[in-house]
């Protein structure tokens, strides 16, 4: 480990929801539900370990009328040794996790920054969601620190059961990134030495479907429940206050309950639910059907998905008429919720979960701890509760039949709906205890916590670089040359600001290429260069090589098993031993015969490579250890230098500059480059398109952010 003491450090990162250690807003949105509560509850697990320095569990910081100042405060306690961080990261407001990604590197390059001034480096991060693996995944190859990875919901099964639905595949996109989404958890899953899922079910259903599929590095850790929370009831249903809430709209309040309770989400199939109920005549007279469907005042305010759920479930109710038997309050407690279970249990009623799919499905361990049985949905994580607990019947989500069969053979058998009632009361607090979860966690996480090698700095280079407080970094071809005029104006700008900048070069070329290109400009050697796409590190007079860095990148690299790989792999051909170099192999791509970027990738995936490949340019195509690019070589060097990422200007030409481009640096895009690979990055914060082209763009872009003022908030 890392630090001092034995005791282990762990960071959890869940970026997206309303996130606070109290009055959790669970249902509110679809961002703010299982997930929510899991890390919450995790992180005071884990804190409650003797093994346990300390737990920080890292969110966004959300500054918004709309929602609890809870959200706005930099840290919250949860217990002696857990705390909740907030990362400020993009706009102060919520918005929706699909409007999240574009602010990632700027939550990563936060929270490396946060890290970087505490006592000690953590020894574990663990990235919750396809968002937050993200960022780890990049702290994770920026540090060398472990990765621990939890899905809770992945993108192939989303886009599975969204498809299967009818909903078309560019509205997929549209609404859902699915796409950046997916090739973010194939990265993750690349990079993450331990997944830990909730079932069986997700590893063999869900991430099987994934290309980088180990399941020898995944482990079912089953969560917790609060059982001092959910529990049977003491009284009766007539003692339970929101009965009234009930009571307007059911005529014979006191049958049994027929009870869902999730955020309105076409993935949760309410509708299904109540078609099914609606359906049969029999269900009708037998029970109520009670949805608690999150919070809402007014449809019409509400995003268009729960819009369309609740109002569908409306039309049904009308088309079936079932006045007097569904009941669909608009607001309901979170500590309401244990007596919402109970009144079904109390009933004699069933709680059913009838999503399309369930990564785990924490509201049936918490309606079975307070004695209802349950009906639920056969894909994901009820797989194993049921399993678990033989307290209900699993159901196909889409066939409204089976659903109501399943109901029915609960309500009109008293002597199974004692057995699972009792079935389920016993065996929740067997197998799902949080104490439990964290001891096991803590044992999974043995292996990781051997003595890893942090990023060390290397031997000082020259004492007048110590005095530099900002850089700039461009690349060569795309930006630098192509305008001598403007070139020779960029370097006498850079001559006078010697004192206090750095000039760096990042680029693909080799460092003999790249010096001797720079020496036909006459452009003076670069105080740093970063060359091979990231994968070295120079530093002037003597273009001294960085070789902790080298060391750092190394990891899990086989540059053998990569060429016999791509061997076979038809439009692919190796460049000549000029462009090639220890942590880079190079080839000429030729689009009419070698199969999709994406395609090899894929490949590489498969054959168990975790690497950086980029094609560049329509024609070249590179692959590089995945601990490698020109953006983390970059943000290495500033970690070196204690230089903030804002103190650095980047100019970049091509797809491989993208990710120096994105996060907490100044970027600009010269004006010959606009319509090329980084056009896509018109709207990116942070991100400036020149109107100059060349060098020209460079000196723009200076004084577009100032660039020189001494001002600390200049830059």
């Amino acid at each position: 480990m890392t630090g001092k003491t034995d005791a282990v450090y762990i960071v959890l990162i869940s970026i997206h929801g309303l996130i606070r250690g109290h009055d959790l807003e669970l249902g509110r949105d679809a961002d703010t539900g299982g997930q929510t509560k899991y890390v919450v509850d995790l992180a005071k697990a884990l804190g409650q370990q003797d093994s346990v320095q300390r737990v920080d569990l890292i969110t966004r910081q959300i500054i918004d009328d709309q929602v609890s100042p809870d959200y706005a405060q930099p840290s919250e306690v949860l217990n002696d040794k857990a705390s909740i961080i907030r990362v400020p990261a993009g706009p102060e407001g919520y918005i929706p996790k699909e409007e999240l990604w574009d602010c990632l590197d700027i939550f990563t390059d936060n929270l490396l920054q946060w890290l970087s001034q505490q006592p000690r480096m953590p020894d574990v991060l663990h990235g919750h969601y396809a968002d937050a693996g993200y960022v780890g995944m990049r702290l994770s190859h920026l540090t060398g620190i472990p990765l621990v990875f939890t899905g809770h919901s992945l993108g192939r099964d989303k886009r599975t059961q969204l498809l299967a639905m009818g909903l078309r595949s560019d509205l997929l996109e549209q609404r859902y990134h699915i796409s950046r989404r997916i090739n973010a958890e194939e990265d993750v899953l690349a990079t993450a030495d331990l997944v830990i899922t909730s079932t069986h079910n997700e590893i063999s259903e869900q991430y099987e479907l994934y290309d980088y599929y180990h399941p020898e590095r995944m482990v079912v850790i089953a969560p917790g429940t609060d059982l001092e929370q959910f529990h049977p009831a003491d009284g009766t249903a007539g003692d339970i206050a929101f009965i009234q809430a009930l009571k307007p709209f059911l005529t014979e309040p006191e049958k049994p309950v027929i009870l869902a309770l999730s955020r309105p989400d076409e993935r949760k199939n309410i509708v299904s639910l109540v078609k099914a109920y609606g359906e049969s005549a029999e269900l009708q007279a037998l029970a109520n059907l009670v949805i608690i469907a999150g919070n809402r005042d007014d449809i019409r305010e509400m995003n268009e998905g729960a819009q369309a759920v609740l109002t569908e479930i409306l039309l049904l109710a009308d088309c079936y008429d079932l006045y007097g038997k569904l009941a669909l309050p608009k607001h309901h407690k979170q500590d309401e919720v244990p007596d919402i279970y109970r009144l079904a249990a109390l009933s004699k009623g069933v709680f059913i979960n009838p999503a399309l799919t369930e990564p785990f499905g924490l509201t049936l361990l918490e309606a079975a701890a307070c004695g209802a049985p349950l009906v639920a949905t056969e894909n994901g994580g009820p797989v194993d509760i049921i399993g678990n607990c033989k307290n209900g019947l699993l159901v196909d989500p889409l066939d409204t039949q089976a659903i109501a069969d399943a109901l029915l053979s609960i309500l009109k058998d008293s002597g199974q709906w004692q057995t699972f009632s009792e079935h389920g009361l016993r065996n929740v607090r067997r197998f799902y205890s949080w104490q439990a979860h964290a001891r096991r966690y803590l044992d999974k996480l043995q292996p990781l916590l051997k003595p890893h090698q942090p990023v060390v700095k290397s031997p000082p280079v020259r004492n007048a670089l110590r005095y530099r407080s900002r850089a700039i970094f461009t690349d060569i071809d795309q930006s630098l040359l192509g305008n001598a005029e403007g070139l020779q104006q960029f370097v006498d700008t850079l001559r006078s600001q010697r004192k206090t900048v750095f000039l760096g070069i990042a680029t693909g070329r080799r460092l003999d290429s790249a010096l001797a290109i720079l020496k036909k400009n006459g452009v003076p050697t670069p105080d740093v260069l970063i060359t091979s796409l990231g994968t070295e590190i120079y530093y002037a007079p003597h273009i001294k090589t960085d070789t902790a860095w080298a060391r750092h990148i190394d990891y899990h690299w086989n540059p053998k098993a990569i060429r016999r790989i791509m061997a076979d792999i038809p439009g692919m051909s190796l460049q000549p031993a000029s462009e090639q170099s220890r942590f880079k192999i190079s080839y000429h791509y030729d689009t009419h015969k070698a199969p999709s970027p994406e395609e090899i990738n894929a490949l590489l995936r498969q054959e168990d490579q975790s690497v950086n490949a980029n094609q560049a340019f329509g024609q070249f195509f590179d692959i590089v250890p995945a601990r490698a690019s020109k953006g983390l070589a970059l943000r290495y060097f500033a970690r070196q230098w204690n230089i903030p990422l804002e103190r650095i200007l980047v100019a970049g030409g091509s797809g491989a500059d993208e990710d120096m481009m994105h996060g907490n640096t100044l970027a600009v895009v010269v004006a010959n480059r606009h319509r090329e690979e980084l056009s896509q990055l018109y709207e990116a914060e942070r991100i400036y398109f020149a109107q100059q082209p060349h060098a020209l763009g460079i000196i723009e872009a200076i004084d577009h952010y100032d660039f020189f003022n001494d001002d600390e908030g200049a830059a």
